[in-house]
Formats: structure tokens, C-alpha cells, sequence
């Protein structure tokens, strides 16, 4: 059985980049357009990983971020922000919200896959 992740960025070409690379990689993704929708979906989709963006309408990302770790059936799961922001200050936010990587777009699809196989390992 393939692995889920949910991908959440406001950039539809983000959002296709992201899901060309782990679909090629054999994961299966869902997509959300902000932290509303996946939230949403997180009620309808059991996921493994996340991935997302920080700078969103109607949810940010470290928003998101603390609510998927508030969330009982998801607080164990790894979520990697991806984000145009290499702020030192967004960065320990988003650690200490409990983000296990961190990676600056665009992305390397070699790198983030590397994270991901290293989230999944865990």
C-alpha cells in the first residue's frame, strides 16, 4: 500500500510540481489550497506526511502546523514546511510548532524526497 501524503500550498504550480515529483515516486498525495482545506480533509483522507507552505490566505501554515499537532490521530505525524521564507525567526517558530524539516523553494525534488523517505523511516 502506497504511503499518503497531504500537500498544502496556495500555488496551484507549487501544488502540481509537489505532486509530480512524490506521485512519481510511488506516494499517493492529497491536495489542499490552505490550512482550511486540509483541514477539511483531514477528516476524510488518513495521511502519513505533510508538506506545507507557510504563506497562505485564511491559514498560514504554522497554524496549520500547531492544529494538525492538537489533533489526537495526528500529533505524531511529520509535517515539513516548504516556503520562500529562510528566516531564522519563521524557521524556530515553525520547530518549536513542532515542524520536523524545513525546506526553501523552490525544491529540489531529489532533497525532498530524501525527507520524505527519512519521515517515513521513522
Amino acid at each position: 500500500m502506497a504511503k499518503k501524503i497531504m500537500v498544502v500550498d496556495d500555488s496551484n504550480a507549487i501544488r502540481q510540481s509537489l505532486v509530480f515529483t512524490l506521485k512519481s515516486a510511488g506516494y499517493e498525495v492529497v491536495e489542499a489550497a490552505n490550512g482550511v482545506d486540509a483541514l477539511k480533509l483531514m477528516k476524510e483522507h488518513t495521511v502519513g506526511l505533510f508538506i506545507s507552505d507557510v504563506n497562505m490566505p485564511e491559514m498560514d501554515g504554522i497554524t496549520l502546523l500547531k492544529k494538525i499537532k492538537e489533533d489526537k490521530d495526528y500529533k505524531h505525524t511529520p509535517v515539513i514546511m516548504l516556503t520562500t521564507e529562510a528566516g531564522g525567526d519563521m524557521i524556530t517558530e515553525g520547530k518549536e510548532a513542532g515542524a520536523k524539516a524545513w525546506m526553501i523553494k523552490p525544491f529540489q525534488p531529489d532533497q525532498l524526497l530524501g525527507a520524505v523517505k527519512k519521515l517515513f523511516a521513522v
